[in-house]
C-alpha cells in the first residue's frame, strides 16, 4: 500500500477525510465557480488533464466527492479504493462516484489524458447512474486500455468537447449519450460472469442498497465523524427490511454475511486511517464505532494477523 509519512505529517485528516463539494473542485482547480453550477439542468464540464509539473502534488488525498467523474488517464499510476490498489500500467479508463472514497497517485512524470465531471441532477429524469456496475461500491470502477480502445475512449471524450463548445440547443442531450456511451463501453470489456443480465431480483436491490449503505458511512468527515451503523440489525432496520432477510439477500448474492462484509469494510477504514492520518489508535477506535481500544486491537489482530501499531510502523 502506498504510503508517504512526510505528506501524512503535513497534511490534516480533515483535509483528507472530508467530502469534497463540486464548488470545491473547481475553487482548487481553477480558482474560479461557474455561475451554472447548481441550475436547473444540473452540471457538466470537460477537461483535459493537467501535465505533470515539477514541484506540484502527484497525488490527492484520499477522499470522497460530491459529484461523478470519467477520466482516461494516460500514464503509469495507481488508484487506492480503501485498502485495495488498482495499478495501471499504460493508460485506463476510471469511473468515480458520490458513494466511493478514493485517491489517484500520478507516477510518471509526463501524463496526458481527459475527464469529465458532473453531478446527478444532471440526468435527473434520465435515469439512474449506480444501477450500472461500474457505479456500485461491488463493481469495477478501473478498466485498463489497449492503444485500439484508449483511441476509441479519447475519441468519445473529443466529441464531448466538440458537443460542449457548440451552439446547439440540445447539447447536454448529445453529452449525456456520450456519458452512456462511455459506460456501455466499459461494461462491455467486463467478461460475461461479471454482467448481470438479468433484471435485478429482489435480493440483488437489498444487497446493492446494503453495499451502498455500507460505503456512505465512509469516509470520516467533520460532519461525520463516527461510523454510525455497525452491525448487520442496524443496517436492516435502516433498509426497512427484517434483518434475516438481509442476512438471505447479501448471502445469496456475495456468498458472504452481512457481518464479514461490514467487518471488512471496517478493517479497510482503518488500515486507510493507520496508514494516512495523524489520529491515535484510540481515536481511530472511536471513529470507527469501538467503545473500547481494547476492542479495535482485538478485532485488528484478528483480521490483519498483527497490532494495529505494528501495522502504522510496517
Amino acid at each position: 500500500m502506498y504510503s508517504n509519512n512526510n505528506h501524512r505529517e503535513s497534511v490534516s485528516l480533515w483535509e483528507m477525510r472530508k467530502v469534497e463539494t463540486i464548488e470545491e473542485f473547481y475553487k482548487r482547480k481553477f480558482d474560479w465557480i461557474p455561475d451554472n453550477l447548481r441550475n436547473e439542468i444540473g452540471h457538466f464540464n470537460i477537461f483535459k488533464l493537467e501535465p505533470f509539473e515539477e514541484g506540484k502534488a502527484s497525488s490527492i488525498p484520499y477522499k470522497r466527492r460530491d459529484f461523478y467523474k470519467i477520466m482516461l488517464v494516460m500514464g503509469i499510476s495507481k488508484v487506492h479504493y480503501a485498502d485495495k490498489v488498482f495499478e495501471v500500467q499504460k493508460q485506463a479508463l476510471s469511473f468515480s462516484n458520490p458513494h466511493i472514497p478514493y485517491m489517484w497517485e500520478h507516477l510518471d512524470k509526463i501524463r496526458s489524458g481527459v475527464y469529465c465531471i458532473f453531478n446527478q441532477h444532471f440526468f435527473h429524469q434520465y435515469g439512474n447512474l449506480n444501477q450500472y456496475n461500474v457505479f456500485q461500491p461491488d463493481g469495477t470502477h478501473v478498466f485498463e486500455l489497449t492503444d485500439e480502445q484508449a483511441d476509441k475512449v479519447n475519441n468519445l471524450f473529443q466529441r464531448m468537447f466538440e458537443e460542449i463548445n457548440s451552439d446547439y440547443i440540445h447539447k447536454y442531450d448529445v453529452l449525456r449519450s456520450l456519458v452512456f456511451e462511455l459506460i456501455h463501453f466499459a461494461l462491455k470489456m467486463q467478461p460475461d460472469a461479471k454482467i448481470d443480465k438479468q433484471p435485478l431480483n429482489a435480493s440483488k436491490r437489498i444487497s446493492t442498497l446494503f453495499l451502498e449503505l455500507l460505503e456512505r458511512q465512509f469516509p470520516i468527515d467533520e460532519n461525520h465523524q463516527a461510523v454510525n451503523l455497525r452491525s448487520a440489525s442496524e443496517y436492516a432496520k435502516q433498509l426497512n427490511v427484517h434483518v434475516n432477510h438481509l442476512n438471505r439477500a447479501v448471502k445469496e448474492t456475495t456468498d458472504k454475511t452481512t457481518s464479514q462484509i461490514i467487518a471488512e469494510r471496517i478493517l479497510q477504514e482503518s488500515k486507510i486511517l493507520l496508514k494516512h492520518s495523524p489520529w491515535n489508535v484510540s481515536e481511530i477506535a472511536y471513529a470507527l464505532g469501538f467503545t473500547e481500544t481494547t476492542h479495535f486491537n482485538n478485532f485488528f489482530k484478528k483480521h490483519a494477523q498483527l497490532s494495529p501499531l505494528k501495522f502504522r510502523n510496517v
